[in-house]
């Protein structure tokens, strides 16, 4: 046969086949268009359901990418897509809008936020990790602290520069010491996993600084979150962590609100960074002037209502809280009520410096700042009697400024009063004063290391007085950063 005639009859017999092939791929391409069409109508009709309950959709490319794509993942890719986690910390919780900062304590990691949204100090979430087969991410955190102190005289309190307990009028009172501790070492456990409800975050940390002559376990927070909803141990919703000064020093100044308490709140988002928040807390009424068979009584517990404005610049936040104290002796008992407000925020300067700041007042809130938690300064019982609750009034400021990406100082001074002669001993705390300056050094993110001078004042009520003028240096290392 010759080529041409064989060429031809291949043709011929081959034509069928090549028709049939033809008609299987359009067939194949049109049902493909038709199954896209219906998967971006679904897509539509699931956004609109989700907008009307509040949640952001995904874009509809998002959506339909997967189903436009016929060719098969590598193997590879494929395995790496079944370990990994269906979506990360930062992608399943509300970004943070304030601006970010370093902190050698870190505090405002541990804080309570409106859906969970990450602090200034870790905007990122670093160090998550998946657990296998769950939607929850794990993160083990916290550092190692070392803090070398020397006073120039006795300072009251050797690891914290606490300057409500500097000592007047005593005898050892001009005697230099020097000290090395490393209590302020944390360790922290915080898992977070997406839910229909809202974002879910546990967390869990501790120090050592459960007694002053030993590294005794002290939980400091312990506490679980669903949304906006709070419920555990931790900061006190009065407080505002992200005001607090990056010191060396871990009590800080005395004026700060500052408090670990059980407790239960819940935020109400209000849109564009503002949010309210209504707490109730475990009461405590630390009183002065008590006899042998004088005990608080507690019957409401302490409510605190804060009103938050976060922006790129800072945030500011105000907020106010009410009590009731009472007491029961041997043949007398009062109650009374107290409240204060505090007024505090954060303010970025040029391109990183950051401005810190916070007003307090009030009667009956003396457990509420960071000189006068467990002091008895609530309110005092007279000569009557009756039960007190004690005026207090007090602020501070602070300022970071960063020399280079590597070197930061921070100024600090505050001062705190509770002014009532009539009401407490002549050797009762009257005044304090506390003053900072340090330069801290973090040539990698995971080791910082720095000097600080502090200066502190104690007044008693009778006017007598006492100072105390410190040198801190530290060497810490974090686990995570």
């Amino acid at each position: 046969m010759k080529p041409q005639t064989l060429a031809i009859a291949l043709s011929l017999a081959l034509a069928p086949g090549w028709a049939r092939a033809q008609d299987s791929v359009a067939t194949l391409r049109q049902e493909i268009t038709q199954a896209q069409n219906h998967l971006q109508a679904l897509t539509e009709r699931l956004n609109a359901l989700e907008r009307e309950q509040g949640r952001t959709p995904p874009s509809a490319t998002q959506a339909a990418a997967p189903a436009a794509s016929a060719q098969p993942a590598p193997a590879h890719v494929a395995t790496q897509a079944t370990t990994q986690p269906q979506s990360s910390p930062a992608s399943s919780t509300t970004q943070s809008v304030l601006p970010p900062r370093d902190s050698v304590a870190d505090p405002s990691i541990a804080a309570s936020r409106p859906d969970n949204a990450p602090s200034p100090t870790d905007p990122e979430l670093k160090g998550f990790f998946a657990i296998p087969g769950t939607e929850t991410m794990i993160r083990l955190g916290g550092y190692a602290k070392l803090d070398a102190i020397a006073d120039n005289r006795a300072a009251g309190d050797k690891e914290q520069f606490v300057t409500s307990s500097i000592p007047v009028g005593s005898p050892h009172r001009d005697v230099s010491e020097f000290a090395m501790h490393a209590k302020q070492t944390r360790f922290s456990f915080e898992a977070r996993r997406p839910t229909t409800h809202g974002n879910l975050r546990f967390y869990m940390e501790n120090d050592f600084f459960g007694s002053s002559d030993s590294y005794q376990y002290r939980l400091r927070h312990a506490y679980g979150q669903l949304g906006n909803t709070y419920a555990g141990y931790g900061y006190s919703t009065f407080m505002d962590a992200d005001s607090l000064p990056d010191t060396l020093d871990f009590a800080g100044p005395g004026a700060a609100g500052y408090l670990l308490v059980a407790g239960i709140h819940h935020s109400f988002a209000l849109g564009k960074g503002n949010s309210l928040t209504i707490a109730a807390e475990d009461p405590d009424s630390q009183l002065a002037n008590t006899g042998d068979s004088d005990i608080s009584t507690e019957h409401l517990p302490d409510i605190s209502l804060v009103a938050r404005m976060e922006r790129s610049w800072g945030h500011l936040q105000l907020g106010a809280v009410a009590r009731s104290l009472g007491y029961d002796g041997d043949g007398r008992s009062d109650r009374t009520f107290g409240g204060g407000a505090q007024f505090s925020g954060s303010y970025a300067v040029a391109e990183r410096d950051l401005l810190l700041f916070g007003l307090v007042g009030g009667k009956g809130i003396g457990r509420y700042t960071a000189d006068l938690t467990g002091s008895g300064l609530d309110a005092a019982i007279d000569v009557n009697g009756e039960l007190k609750a004690l005026p207090l009034y007090g602020g501070f400021f602070g300022y970071t400024h960063y020399w280079s990406e590597m070197w930061r100082s921070n100024l600090i001074y505050g001062e705190l009063h509770v002014d009532d002669a009539n009401a407490l001993a002549s050797d009762a705390f009257r005044r304090s004063r506390y003053g900072a300056l340090n330069l801290i050094w973090s040539p990698a993110p995971s080791w910082t290391m720095g000097m600080e001078v502090l200066y502190g004042q104690q007044e008693l009520q009778d006017g007598r007085s006492a100072d105390a003028l410190r040198l801190q240096g530290s060497l810490q290392y974090s686990f995570i950063k």
